[in-house]
């Protein structure tokens, strides 16, 4: 696929972020932001973005601050805003594609550490999409809990651990050939900065109260994807326990889909065919030809 680029700049800090725009579509049905994980960068997504364009949609995404074309510093390295920092940007990015495409839905997909901050965007900007789809997702409070009671600091090594040890990341896929590709990346894998991996789950709190979960829209419905291998999904509890706080809150359309053995990059597994079609089909009939401008 063939991609623009851009920039975005940061309403918090005046951060320019690089941005990805896969827009070659005549007649688009919608728009779909995507946010991508911890350690990697947006244009992983290029494939995702040619099977949505194929299915009408616009596609636009960003490099989280720290990450790819936007990294300011240490690689990782959120910089004096931190992760709230970085829901922000999420959030206002949205606002923007919600801005420049009135008319057309407004579809959030988020994956792993992007998942997190859209998880936590939601609490306040829910209003502005048409649909949300979680990926590499979890409870973040639960699995921050257990995480604390390893016998020894984890990193995101930590995730591999129970898994054949070939390059390290194994928790990410089944297909070896994805999992290298990832290795070779300079703009994946890289060490992180200390403060990092806390950073992340400073929102869990906040993110397991029912009090501000009961601000979001009953009315989006949310779609979260997971593997039962995917350490972050605790074998598919996690997602489960997440979606049901969801519900509790009063969202009318939650669905929960695991996949069985499916590691953490489902988009990079070994089924992304299923794993690719079952999210844009579930986008498509998300889609209403008479929806109002997101936001």
């Amino acid at each position: 696929m063939t991609y623009t680029t851009g920039t975005f700049v940061s309403p918090v800090d005046r951060l320019p972020l690089a941005t990805y725009a896969w827009d070659h579509v005549d007649d688009p049905r919608g728009v779909v932001q995507i946010a991508h994980g911890l350690a990697e960068h947006a244009p992983r997504y290029d494939r995702l973005a040619g099977a949505l364009n194929a299915a009408g949609y616009l596609v636009f995404a960003t490099d989280h601050r720290g990450h790819g074309r936007s990294i300011d510093g240490a690689p990782g390295d959120f910089g004096a805003a931190g992760f709230d920092g970085l829901i922000a940007d999420l959030a206002a990015y949205g606002a923007e594609l919600a801005a420049t495409h009135p008319g057309l839905p407004l579809f959030l997909v988020a994956h792993s550490m992007g998942s997190f901050a859209a998880q936590a965007a939601l609490l306040d900007h829910s209003a502005q999409y048409a649909g949300v789809v979680l990926t590499g997702s979890t409870a973040l409070d639960v699995l921050g809990a257990a995480m604390a009671e390893a016998p020894e600091p984890a990193g995101l090594e930590a995730f591999n651990a129970g898994f054949e040890h070939r390059t390290g990341y194994e928790w990410l896929s089944r297909d070896e050939a994805e999992v290298d590709l990832y290795v070779a990346d300079p703009l994946c894998g890289f060490d992180l900065p200390a403060d990092t991996v806390p950073a992340l789950f400073a929102p869990a709190a906040r993110l397991a109260d029912p009090a501000a979960l009961a601000g979001i829209d009953g009315d989006l419905p949310i779609l979260i994807a997971s593997g039962s291998a995917d350490p972050l999904s605790g074998g598919g509890q996690l997602v489960e326990l997440l979606g049901q706080r969801y519900r509790d809150a009063g969202l009318a359309d939650v669905t929960v889909t695991v996949y069985p053995e499916a590691r953490h990059e489902v988009f990079n597994e070994t089924n992304r065919d299923e794993v690719t079609t079952d999210v844009v089909g579930w986008i498509a009939a998300h889609t209403r030809a008479d929806a109002p401008a997101a936001g």
